[in-house]
């Protein structure tokens, strides 16, 4: 239980976590049963962060912010949802699919076939009417770049953009168009000529080293996941958890953080302080001389948000059975997926449709009023589902939101930093630190679990709470254990290019 004379404006606690997002919620029930006191400061009213939802007041139904996706290689969220008991409330893509892929009325079922991995994926890419085997195989030294990939390879690959790399390995325009460019969109949150290819090539290589990998999408409002059943886990086991609290800045010295001020006066004095905020948020708070005196610092200025768009829809009638679906990628759209989230909420299956849906990169809706924006989304969403022109429109939002995750355009994988910082007494947490996965939920919780790792360490109690990912599988394991390579790699002579460059 956090102490001290807090009428008198002053709060101790043993840890200090700036941030109720996924991050710091983590943190905070990673420390649970360690006799620390831990106390959590949210500035919003709600916890959540980046991944909080509430209910809209005008039908009443849970919205997440945007639209998100779980994948079932995520050990580190399965590991807080199990403890937190709502594991079983996450919604698995039916029919073995991990993507469908539409264009116009057609669509493409993007599933693993009973291949060992990486090849699982080969009949449905060859499946898909705008490739031709040509193009698939264009893919050789790219798939056998993330069969070899490591840590020290996706920080040298870090410094190209992808678009760049892919075309130096051979991968023809057409398959980099139909599925590249997508997947840096759709993942990775950028264009692909902007994208760090040490990035890209690290989510590559866990797609296609699991068989069964799988999408999944909360039943309900995101945020009910997990940030009500933290906050009372936090509270059960002393905590405080402070919503509608700004922290306004450090205290201590240039060497040594001892806690915060708030903005409304008060002071918070702490042993230790993990701050579990995005980027731009840590260098507001951040000392003057610390920029100067180190990079972990001065590099926060290189972490640039990705805004998006997520316009929701209720309408007056079924449209789809699909879960999720996904535009082949073109550069003149608004929209990149798509969700029928009645489809996905086994509570609403009886009523129309509500589709929601992400607009990534969202410059080029800046401009673009929300009428325009959902009458530009219905004008896409008719043209793989014409019924909706019959459809009556019974409600709709848009919401704008400024960060995503941090944009991966090339360097930003080596600026990615450690948990612990120079400065002592202050941690750092969040999906843009270095977890050895691309930035997502599953990084934020990572790094949760990684702070308080670390807090526990200093505290002389040792405990291993982040959950190692899943070796690749199949054929791809065999590959990397034994140091093979492809067979027929000897025809494809981009290999020489892959060498050159890795």
């Amino acid at each position: 239980m956090s102490s001290g004379n807090e009428a008198a404006g002053v709060i101790e606690t043993d840890v200090l976590i700036i941030g109720g997002g996924l991050a710091g919620l983590t943190c905070a029930v990673g420390l649970r049963g360690s006799g620390l006191s831990v106390t959590v400061v949210e500035r919003d009213k709600s916890l959540g962060g980046r991944a909080r939802s509430w209910t809209d007041p005008t039908t009443g139904d849970p919205v997440h912010i945007g639209p998100h996706i779980f994948l079932s290689q995520y050990p580190n969220t399965w590991r807080l949802f199990e403890l937190l008991g709502t594991k079983e409330r996450v919604v698995w893509e039916k029919n073995e699919r991990f993507i469908t892929l539409v264009e116009g009325t057609q669509q493409v079922a993007i599933k693993g076939a009973e291949l060992p991995a990486p090849a699982h994926y080969l009949p449905s890419l060859l499946n898909d009417p705008g490739n031709n085997t040509a193009d698939v195989l264009s893919n050789w030294w790219a798939v056998q770049a993330a069969i070899d990939l490591d840590e020290k390879t996706v920080l040298q690959l870090d410094r190209m953009n992808a678009y760049a790399y892919l075309r130096s390995v051979g991968v023809s325009e057409r398959f980099i168009q139909r599925f590249w460019a997508f997947t840096s969109m759709a993942i990775m949150n950028v264009p692909l000529e902007v994208c760090s290819a040490g990035a890209l090539m690290r989510f590559f290589h866990h797609l296609i080293g699991h068989q069964r990998m799988r999408i999944g999408f909360p039943d309900r409002g995101l945020g009910d996941l997990f940030a009500p059943q933290a906050q009372a886990l936090i509270q059960q086991e002393g905590g405080q958890v402070l919503t509608d609290t700004e922290v306004a800045g450090f205290t201590g010295t240039d060497a040594k953080v001892t806690g915060v001020r708030l903005r409304d006066g008060r002071e918070i004095r702490a042993r230790f302080c993990v701050a579990a905020v995005p980027p731009q948020a840590l260098r507001r708070l951040a000392r003057p001389a610390w920029a100067q005196q180190h990079t972990v610092f001065s590099d926060l200025v290189h972490f640039l948000p990705v805004p998006y768009v997520s316009p929701y829809l209720w309408f007056d009638r079924k449209l789809t059975d699909l879960q999720f679906w996904a535009r082949t990628f073109n550069p003149a759209d608004l929209n990149c997926d798509f969700y029928d989230l009645s489809n996905i909420d086994a509570r609403w299956n009886q009523r129309g449709s509500v589709i929601a849906s992400n607009i990534i990169y969202s410059h080029r809706a800046t401009e673009m009023s929300d009428e325009e924006i959902v009458t530009a989304t219905i004008n896409e969403l008719a043209e793989f589902v014409p019924e909706v022109r019959k459809a009556r429109l019974l409600h709709q939002t848009v919401h704008r939101i400024p960060m995503a995750i941090h944009a991966p355009f090339p360097g930003m994988e080596q600026r990615r930093p450690e948990v612990r910082t120079p400065v002592q007494g202050l941690m750092i947490a969040g999906d843009w630190i270095q977890t050895a996965f691309p930035s997502s939920m599953e990084s934020a919780v990572a790094s949760g679990w990684r702070a308080a790792e670390h807090v526990l360490a200093d505290i002389g109690r040792k405990q291993q709470l982040v959950a190692s990912y899943p070796e690749v599988e199949g054929l791809m394991y065999w590959l990397r254990r034994t140091g093979q390579r492809l067979p027929y790699g000897k025809f494809f002579p981009s290999g020489a290019v892959l060498r050159r460059i890795a």
